[in-house]
């Protein structure tokens, strides 16, 4: 499990990278920003976070693994 600022914080880099490259580079890295807003949308319905669980098996950040 990982705190919660820890997810919010990587998904924010996440969109504001993204953003930057979509203005300066290639304005389909605006998907990789739409993505990203999809997966926050569906981890608040579901509780399921693929980053979590990324992180978690990484062992990053201070994130564990979920017991099953």
């Amino acid at each position: 499990m990982c705190d919660e600022a820890v997810i919010r914080r990587i998904a924010g880099v996440f969109v504001m990278v993204s953003v930057a490259l979509g203005v300066w580079v290639s304005p389909w890295w605006l998907l990789f920003t739409a993505f990203v807003g999809f997966n926050l949308f569906q981890s608040s319905l579901t509780g399921f976070c693929p980053l979590e669980r990324i992180l978690g098996r990484a062992s990053l950040f201070g994130c564990r693994p979920r017991k099953a």
